[in-house]
C-alpha cells in the first residue's frame, strides 16, 4: 500500500509521507514531515560535501538498491542534490574539510531549525534512518569523512 501525499495547503507541494521522514520527524523532535525533509536535505548535502564524487555516487546506489525500504526512490531522491549549478560543481571539487561547529551550524542555519531543535539531535535522527541501509563497508567509510562529535553521532546511530 503506497503512502498518500499530504499537503498542509493548497500553495504547498504534498509531500509523501514515508517511514524514513516519520523516523526523522520523530527521533529529530520536528513538528511535521517538510521541517524532515528539510533537515534531511541539508543534513545530506552537509555531508556529500565532505565526501569524494565517487563515495557519494556509491551512496546513492546503495539507498536505490535498497529492496526492503520501499521509500528508497523518495530518500535517494532526497540524497541528490535539486541545484543543478551546486550538482556539477561539487563533483569538480574536491571534498571540503571543516569541523562539527561547521557542519552544526549549517544544519541550523540552512534548515531553518527552530530554537527548541538541536541540530545535533536531527543528524543523529537521519542518521539512524540513513544508517540501516547502506552496507557496513560504505557505514564505515562514511564515518572516516565525518569530523569528530558528527563522527561519534554517526557511530552512535
Amino acid at each position: 500500500m503506497e503512502a498518500k501525499p499530504i499537503q498542509i495547503s493548497p500553495t504547498t507541494p504534498p509531500v509523501k509521507s514515508s517511514a524514513f521522514l516519520m523516523q526523522v520527524m520523530e527521533q529529530g523532535g520536528l513538528e511535521d514531515l517538510y521541517d524532515a525533509r528539510d533537515v534531511i536535505e541539508v543534513v545530506f548535502r552537509t555531508v556529500r560535501d565532505l565526501m569524494t564524487t565517487e563515495t557519494a555516487q556509491r551512496v546513492a546506489a546503495e539507498i536505490e538498491s535498497d529492496a526492503e525500504a520501499g521509500d528508497s526512490q523518495q530518500i535517494a531522491a532526497l540524497w541528490r542534490d535539486t541545484n543543478p549549478v551546486v550538482s556539477v560543481l561539487s563533483r569538480l571539487r574536491p571534498p571540503l574539510k571543516f569541523e562539527d561547529d561547521t557542519f552544526l551550524f549549517r544544519i541550523a542555519q540552512e534548515s531553518g531549525l527552530s530554537k527548541q531543535v538541536m541540530p545535533a539531535d536531527v543528524v543523529k535522527a537521519v542518521f539512524q534512518a540513513l544508517k540501516p541501509r547502506l552496507s557496513a563497508a560504505l557505514v564505515q567509510e562514511v564515518s572516516l569523512v565525518l569530523p569528530g562529535q558528527i563522527r561519534r553521532l554517526w557511530q552512535s546511530a
